[in-house]
């Protein structure tokens, strides 16, 4: 007879696979609006298979220690807190909605100020957000696990397609805080790297670092066990890395030449002025990029 643990075990392996394979697979809409131009850029090394089997390992091992975890935090002296408190909230809020704020705030002074970089890297991590956290949407859906705050407490309370009958309190995996915060960093890391090599060490561990306070916050609100932060980690970080790599490799895809372009015209005081549409610079006049 199979014991619930084991069969709990199986369903993780399950869950954690289904998690990592959106977000190792190239999202459909940007494939279908990709020009024939490429480059030799690869969108997939032997790095993202590396990534996807560490996260894959630590999301299962993870599982042993999520009810270690979830007393831990919850103890009435660390509850009591009150600076922990005020930092969970503060990054929790940064991490959704303030993420994507933030993203379509520096696309959006980039495009009026003329700051290419500024512009990229706002689309490129609102990009990355929007695929994690649809791909995370997705996955909480069908695999239905109890949150942490649920009483009676259950860590192996699973049911495939819960999460879209039984509500929020049956989405706990992965965390969607932690995608986002993830995303967020993978990009803005990737698109900093390409502009200034050298920023890399401070700007990754900065970024990174934030994230994984976003992970532990929802830990400590008690809303989320160990191991949906560790495969939301995992999500996030393959959404940011994929579209900038897609994005890169497909240089003068139609995204890009819709969100990141716009044309110079005559205006009636004889100067030009900048047009900014959502049709392609090329066909408008001439491109500011």
């Amino acid at each position: 007879m199979t014991s619930p643990t084991y069969g709990w075990t199986r369903r993780a392996l399950l869950a954690a696979l289904l998690a990592l394979v959106p977000a190792l697979a190239p999202a459909p809409a940007l494939l279908a609006q990709a020009d024939s131009t490429s480059s030799n850029v690869k969108l997939f090394t032997y790095r993202d298979a590396v990534l996807a089997g560490s996260v894959f390992v630590s999301t299962i091992l993870a599982h042993n220690l999520d009810v270690h975890y979830a007393a831990r935090l919850q103890d009435s002296s660390t509850q009591a807190n009150r600076k922990l408190h005020k930092l969970s909230s503060f990054v929790r809020t940064v991490a959704a909605p303030g993420a994507l704020v933030i993203g379509t705030s520096m696309y959006a002074v980039g495009r009026i100020g003329g700051n290419e970089k500024l512009a990229e890297l706002g689309l490129y991590g609102t990009e990355a957000l929007l695929l994690g956290e649809l791909s995370g949407g997705i996955i909480k859906d069908v695999v239905g696990r109890q949150r942490p705050s649920v009483r009676p407490q259950n860590v192996r309370s699973v049911q495939l397609f819960r999460g879209l009958h039984d509500g929020d309190d049956y989405r706990s995996f992965p965390s969607g805080h932690t995608i986002a915060a993830f995303a967020a960093a993978a990009a803005v890391t990737s698109v900093t790297s390409r502009f200034s090599p050298d920023t890399r060490w401070v700007v990754g561990p900065a970024m990174f670092g934030g994230a994984a306070l976003v992970g532990l916050s929802r830990m400590y609100d008690n809303r989320h066990w160990a191991s949906d932060v560790i495969a939301g980690a995992g999500i996030g970080t393959f959404a940011g890395l994929k579209v900038v790599r897609f994005q890169h490799a497909h240089p003068g895809n139609r995204i890009d030449r819709i969100f990141l372009s716009g044309s110079l015209s005559p205006n009636e005081a004889g100067g030009q002025s900048l047009r900014w549409s959502v049709l392609p610079g090329s066909l408008l006049g001439q491109r500011t990029r």
